[in-house]
C-alpha cells in the first residue's frame, strides 16, 4: 500500500497544484522514454507484441496504453499487437485461485510471451510481487522486461532491462507521471513506426 502524503488533511486547490509543480521536470525521463520507445519499435517492426500489466490504478493505465497502441493514438495506421494482462477475469481468477495472486501475470507471460516481445510492468511502489515475477518471467522467455515504477525504482527496476522511474511519493503522483510519459511514449512509437527514425 502506498504512503499517504504527510499533509493528508484538508488541502485546497492551490496546495494540490503546488504539490504537482515540477513533477515532469526530472532530466532522466527523456533518456528513459527514448530507450523504452526504441525497444518497443524494434519489437513491433519484428512482428512481436507488447504486453502490459499492473494492479489497481496501474492496471487501468496498462489497459489504457495497450488500447492506445492496438487502436490508435493520434494517427491512422495499422493496429499494433499490444495487450493488457489484467483484462481476462477468467484467466486472472483461475490463476489466482489455483496458484495465488503473486503469479497472475507471470503465468500469463510464460504462456504468451515469445523472444523479442516486450513486457511492461507498472507498479508505483516498485515492489509489487506479481509485477516483479512477471518481469523475471519475461526475461526467462527472452522478452524485454520494462518497469514503470516510482519511489526509487524498487525491485522491479532492478529486475527490468529498462525502467521509467517516476517520483517519490504516493501512488497518485507516480501514476500521473506514468500517464504523461506513457502518452509521450505512444506518440514516439507511432511516429517511428509510420515515418521512420528521427534524423
Amino acid at each position: 500500500m502506498s504512503e499517504l502524503p504527510a499533509t493528508h488533511g484538508r488541502r485546497d486547490y492551490s496546495e494540490l497544484i503546488a504539490e504537482r509543480q515540477g513533477l515532469l521536470d526530472s532530466p532522466h525521463y527523456r533518456a528513459q522514454v527514448e530507450a523504452i520507445a526504441e525497444a518497443m519499435v524494434v519489437a513491433l517492426r519484428a512482428g512481436n507484441k507488447i504486453l502490459w500489466c499492473g494492479n489497481g490504478g496501474s492496471a487501468a493505465e496498462a489497459q489504457h496504453m495497450a488500447a492506445e497502441l492496438s487502436g490508435r493514438f493520434l494517427r491512422e495506421r495499422p493496429g499494433y499487437y499490444s495487450e493488457a494482462l489484467s483484462v481476462n477475469s477468467s484467466t486472472l481468477t483461475c490463476i489466482g485461485n489455483d496458484y495465488g495472486y503473486d503469479v497472475v501475470f507471470s503465468r500469463q507471460v510464460e504462456a504468451f510471451a515469445r523472444p523479442g516481445d516486450v513486457v511492461i510492468g507498472m507498479t508505483t511502489s516498485g515492489s509489487s510481487r506479481n509485477i516483479v515475477l512477471a518481469l523475471e518471467a519475461a526475461k526467462r522467455k527472452g522478452a524485454v522486461a520494462i518497469a514503470f515504477t516510482g519511489n526509487g525504482g524498487g525491485e522491479s527496476a532492478r529486475v527490468a532491462d529498462l525502467a521509467l522511474v517516476g517520483p517519490d511519493g504516493y501512488a497518485a503522483l507516480v501514476q500521473e507521471v506514468h500517464q504523461v510519459m506513457a502518452h509521450i511514449l505512444c506518440d514516439l512509437v507511432e511516429q517511428r513506426m509510420m515515418f521512420g527514425d528521427a534524423p
